[in-house]
């Protein structure tokens, strides 16, 4: 756990208690906060976030648009709905991920998931993935040292504005493989059953009102869904440390570059160092 401290804004290890599920974060890359908000909050949320859903196309970043499920998302939601603004910054969250990514974190990503329960195609994550990083990376033959807390950089949240049990393939979890320093194997992506040192999936089923949170570099994928499946419908926000950038809008229309700067770029690795970046995850 840690803090900021005045002057100098260094960063040091945390003495204070914190929440349960602040350890548990930090330790297993997971938690859960049952009921974090009422229902009625998360009736007015989700009906000003379907009124988004219906006065704003999809606007097709990233690789979304893959299997005609474009629709599903909304990006940058603090900016379209006030009610979005106001759950992302509740201390129900801020309480539980400061302790990790100090009190300056900021939002780096606000995206609103409406999967609808399909048969043609099912968004899944499908396979095994991590959302960045790994932010410290190890070999294969490299372990992290068990006494030595592993730093947290980011930090994906879902606020459920339904119920998210078994049937619509909520997000799985390998506990404890953020300390791996290494990416799912590339040969068991979609292998329900990959585990890490003994540690098999566990499944972050939800009702509507409660927070489930996961560290960026733990591995994850949406498990598979069964005819069950009512889809899902949650608030996504990732929080990460101040010194990593924000994503909400993509760099080609939010950057540090004056035309004629732009104009005189020759490669992708200049436009890459000048900040012009291709989307990546977080972007969409």
């Amino acid at each position: 756990m840690l803090k900021r401290v005045r002057p100098g804004g260094y960063l040091v290890v945390r003495e204070d208690p914190v929440p349960e599920a602040a350890v548990q974060l930090e330790r297993d890359g997971y938690a859960i906060i049952r009921t974090a908000f009422t229902a009625d909050e998360i009736a007015a949320a989700k009906a000003e976030i379907e009124s988004v859903y219906e006065q704003l196309p999809p606007d097709g970043r990233g690789g979304n648009k893959r299997g005609g499920i474009e629709d599903d998302f909304r990006y940058e939601m603090f900016n379209r709905s006030g009610l979005c603004q106001q759950l992302v910054g509740r201390r129900e969250i801020l309480d539980v991920i400061d302790p990790l990514l100090g009190e300056d974190a900021h939002i780096i990503a606000n995206t609103c998931w409406r999967n609808p329960a399909q048969t043609e195609h099912r968004h899944g994550g499908g396979a095994w993935h991590i959302d960045a990083g790994p932010h410290i990376p190890l070999g294969p033959d490299q372990s992290w040292p068990e006494h030595i807390p592993h730093p947290v950089f980011a930090i994906g949240v879902h606020i459920f504005l339904m119920d998210c049990p078994l049937a619509c393939g909520p997000t799985g979890v390998i506990p404890g493989s953020h300390h791996s320093g290494l990416f799912p194997p590339v040969e068991r992506l979609h292998d329900v059953d990959l585990e890490w040192q003994g540690e098999g999936v566990t499944a972050l089923t939800a009702f509507t009102g409660d927070v489930a949170l996961f560290v960026s570099d733990v591995w994850h994928r949406r498990l598979p869904t069964s005819d069950e499946d009512k889809g899902r419908f949650f608030l996504q926000i990732h929080y990460a440390r101040r010194d990593i950038a924000q994503r909400i809008k993509p760099t080609s229309i939010v950057n540090h570059l004056q035309p004629e700067s732009i104009e005189r770029i020759t490669s992708d690795r200049e436009r890459h160092l000048l900040g012009l970046h291709h989307m990546g995850f977080y972007d969409g």
